[in-house]
């Protein structure tokens, strides 16, 4: 019986396999700028494209493996801020999530944003809009809102002392969808940026 791959070690294999294609090593010839239009390749240079055809293509091939063997796209991460360690689950950036995953993801939802809460106790809270272009700020009501509709949260942390910026992204669908708003409306995530008192997020 063959071995079945890791959710770890499957990250690895991207990684190794991102910075061969990034170094040149890995290139999809095939692969043109527009791909309809040759006029317009001739001004485009065509080695970044048959880099990152390279390593989406794989990419893709292990989602395929992923989904065929069934193994699961979670990472589990440790956030620490004030003195207070919290591990929760993620979908790695770049694997998918199987339903499996997506019922973790959804169970953990209410202690991620409890600790999320009990750490930003204090700060200004923005909702992002645009993709990011612009903020708005935020009452504890636009809060409850965007959470009633949601089905996972994920942290991340940005800055240290006085440019701590804590995100809590709310979202629903499928998480490698919803980044870059892929896969909206089946899939999608509002992005809430906590910050100190007189700062603005960070972006």
């Amino acid at each position: 019986m063959s071995k079945i791959y890791s959710t770890e070690e499957l990250v690895k294999i991207l990684a190794d396999e991102r910075r061969a294609c990034i170094n040149g090593q890995r290139l999809n010839l095939a692969a043109t700028p527009s791909g309809i239009n040759p006029i317009i390749d001739r001004f485009v240079k065509s080695d970044g494209i048959q880099k990152f055809t390279a390593y989406n293509d794989f990419r893709n091939t292990v989602h395929l493996y992923q989904r065929e063997h069934q193994v699961s796209g979670i990472v589990w991460q440790t956030m620490t801020i004030k003195g207070s360690p919290f591990r929760y689950p993620r979908i790695d950036d770049q694997l998918i999530s199987l339903n499996s995953d997506r019922m973790i993801l959804r169970a953990a939802k209410t202690s991620i944003v409890a600790f999320w809460q009990e750490v930003t106790d204090g700060m200004n809270f923005y909702l992002s809009m645009n993709c990011g272009k612009f903020y708005q700020p935020m009452s504890g009501n636009d809060f409850d809102r965007l959470l009633d509709r949601t089905e996972w949260a994920t942290l991340t942390r940005q800055g240290s002392n006085d440019t701590l910026e804590i995100l809590l992204q709310l979202g629903w669908g499928r998480p490698e969808e919803a980044l870059y708003h892929r896969g909206f409306p089946e899939s999608g995530s509002e992005y809430i940026h906590a910050v100190l008192p007189g700062r603005f997020p960070l972006g």
